[in-house]
């Protein structure tokens, strides 16, 4: 007999009715072999031609309708307006990499023609362009249900670069991950992609995520979630292997927030306002939520401390994604309140039954916080830690003993800013985004943007899950050497009938050879 899943909905408080059955060695073995099958043909699909596949995506989850919503709402308990707006910003997604391919800059098409007369020696004739990597392994994410997970940002940039994708559902939202993956299919065979583009699977992260990590069909992962989990998946392909390969792994960040003295003496109830609202915003249950503030011992600290607990204690208590993340909220938050030189500021009550989370606020001091290195856990949840440094030098070097985040804010005055250039450089070394006078909560999708940071925030600090650059993850430059034109990818041949911009001879033309 079939096992099976389903998922447990701490908006109901009980497990729903619908079951999913484990994926079993039959459809994973085919899903692998029809990826690794459809992996040259896809590959070998015009630009064009992806971006009207992703494009087709972008309408069938919209086509879903409310009905989507509805069991997105039942399985994460969040609101229906969040999921409204991570929807449009899923298909958006989609469509922003559509948009990409039609302009076609993204491959880095370079061409240097053949110098048959070049003394000493002659040149070949050498053109390089990205091409697929292959297989990727897609892990769908908790807490974005639509944008981290069956056609979120990882899926959407691979089948941007050529690449099949094999998602491995959440446990969290099966329903939503079926509803999805039968979107993105219908979407495949209507814009006549090859059977494989596309598989989503159902199964646990340590059984059939690891089989799938270890499959040497795979050639590249993209996964967001636990830094435990992220390791694992590392580990395996990166050491297991006989052949390692790309992990891109988003897993653990706490997105630290300094405030200079100067602007928070004159801002303190504007600043306490805006991150008690990050801090609790789904509820603390995004991968910028601010998990430390570092500010100076002085009065307007004091104040802020007291304004910031009062905004939280006015907060709405939230119910979380699953019973595993609440469970882990509070046990986390026990143990850093019970931690030696950890002071609790303000603490709401354990609403766990209900799996419900409360807001917390602690504090330390700066010379304790560079002597624990257990402060940096991430606590995935409404709560934060503020760091009181006595100095300017105290602040300077805690900030030094970061490790890698995905966001690092700094509130100050312009006069405060540039005098603090050495803490800013010393921040930006541990970020993938820089934040002046603002919140970390939110990631435009944008030509700009960077969603990554320097381990543990990533495996790869090179690289973001978010924007248009986040497609070269899933490629690799291949050089062509004296090629014949007819075997030349079709961005690479004399006539360049895509019309793209292209490196010839060291200048930028879309002009034919």
């Amino acid at each position: 007999m079939n096992q099976t899943l389903s998922s447990f909905s701490t908006l109901k408080e009980k497990f729903l009715e619908a079951t999913y059955p484990l994926s079993s060695e039959t459809e994973v073995a085919q899903a692998l072999q029809a990826a690794a099958e459809a992996a040259i043909p896809f590959g070998k699909k015009t630009f064009i031609e992806r971006a009207i596949f992703l494009e087709a995506i972008a309408a069938e989850i919209m086509q879903l309708g409310d009905a989507l919503l509805a069991l997105t709402h039942e399985e994460t308990a969040l609101p229906i307006a969040r999921l409204t707006g991570e929807r449009g910003r899923t298909c958006n997604q989609l469509i922003l990499y559509a948009n990409l391919l039609r302009n076609g800059t993204w491959c880095d098409a370079v061409i240097d023609t053949a110098l048959p007369e070049r003394q000493p020696l002659p040149r070949a004739d050498l053109r390089r362009i990205l091409q697929p990597i292959g297989p990727v392994l897609v892990f769908g994410a908790s807490n974005f249900p639509y944008a981290y997970s069956t056609a979120g940002g990882d899926t959407a940039s691979a089948l941007a670069a050529g690449c099949p994708v094999i998602v491995k559902a959440h446990e969290s939202h099966l329903g939503t991950s079926q509803m999805v993956a039968e979107a993105v299919l219908r979407a495949a065979e209507k814009t006549g992609m090859p059977k494989g583009v596309f598989a989503s699977l159902i199964g646990t992260g340590p059984v059939l995520g690891q089989q799938l990590a270890a499959d040497e069909r795979i050639q590249a992962i993209g996964f967001t979630g636990s830094y435990k989990a992220g390791m694992a998946l590392y580990q395996t392909a990166t050491q297991k292997r006989k052949t390692p390969i790309p992990v891109y792994a988003e897993m653990s960040s706490i997105n630290p927030v300094i405030l200079l003295p100067e602007i928070l003496a004159e801002k303190t109830t504007t600043i306490a306002t805006a991150l008690a609202g990050s801090i609790t915003l789904g509820v603390g249950q995004f991968c910028t939520s601010p998990g430390l503030i570092f500010a100076l011992n002085d009065e307007a600290t004091q104040s802020f401390a007291a304004e910031l607990a009062t905004a939280l204690s006015n907060a709405t208590a939230g119910t979380m994604l699953n019973p595993q993340i609440c469970n882990s909220y509070y046990a986390d938050k026990k143990q850093l309140a019970q931690t030696d030189h950890v002071k609790i500021i303000m603490e709401g009550s354990d609403l766990s039954e209900l799996f419900k989370a409360t807001p917390a606020l602690m504090q330390t001091t700066g010379i304790h916080f560079m002597a624990n290195p257990a402060l940096q856990k991430e606590i995935f949840g409404p709560c934060s830690l503020l760091v009181v440094c006595k100095n300017q030098d105290e602040l300077n070097a805690a900030i030094a003993t970061m490790e890698g985040q995905l966001t690092g804010s700094i509130y100050g005055s312009t006069k405060e800013l540039e005098q603090c250039q050495a803490l800013v450089d010393s921040l930006q070394q541990k970020v993938g985004r820089l934040i002046f006078n603002n919140v970390p909560t939110g990631v435009e999708v944008c030509n700009a943007i960077v969603h990554g940071g320097p381990f543990p925030a990533t495996t790869d600090a090179r690289t973001t899950s978010v924007g248009p650059e986040a497609i070269r993850r899933f490629a690799r430059p291949v050089c062509y050497q004296d090629c014949p034109e007819a075997l030349l990818p079709l961005y690479l041949r004399n006539k360049n009938e895509a019309g793209i911009l292209r490196l010839v001879n060291g200048i930028l033309t879309k002009e034919a050879l």
